[in-house]
């Protein structure tokens, strides 16, 4: 949407009604809303402009009840902060904190890492990517190359938690 990092706002909506809003220029905002599930906001994201039929059911409005919003705390969503630290950094720095957050969430979901580690392991990475801020959208190469570094130093960073932090039961 060429927006400066500045310029999103992040709000907690337990709800999960409101999938995104957008503020104009003149105060009004529009929502996206639809029930809580992800497959429509996908399927507009992926056919936009176009809206196409979906199998979704529809939200009832009647039925809704309030809709609530609050600020995050950042100590308490900490790939949130990771998020806007990458958007500051700018050029490959996105790139590499969605590639390590893939390579986290997967190593947790495959059970060799708590869930708490997946932000510990995309702060290493972030951290450790030290390319300096691209003053102009990096080259498709640029890219390629941060994910691959970031998901083999993920995968770094997972083999040094696995041992310490997951107990079976």
């Amino acid at each position: 949407f060429d927006l400066p990092a500045s310029r999103i706002e992040v709000v907690i909506h337990r709800q999960s009604i409101v999938h995104s809003l957008v503020e104009f220029v003149d105060g009004s905002i529009m929502a996206q809303m639809s029930r809580p599930d992800m497959r429509l906001p996908i399927q507009h994201a992926l056919t936009y402009p176009d809206r196409v039929p979906t199998r979704v059911e529809p939200l009832d409005l009647l039925r809704l009840g309030r809709l609530t919003f609050e600020p995050p705390d950042m100590e308490r969503f900490p790939c949130l902060r990771l998020s806007y630290e990458a958007a500051r950094l700018d050029g490959t720095a996105p790139a590499v904190l969605n590639a390590a957050n893939e390579v986290a969430v997967n190593r947790f979901l495959d059970g060799r890492i708590g869930f708490l580690d997946i932000a510990a392991v995309d702060e290493e990475v972030l951290s450790a990517h030290r390319t300096g801020r691209e003053t102009e959208v990096p080259e498709v190469e640029a890219v390629m190359e941060a994910d691959r570094w970031a998901r083999e130093e993920a995968g770094r960073a997972v083999g040094r938690r696995v041992d310490r932090t997951v107990v079976r039961i």
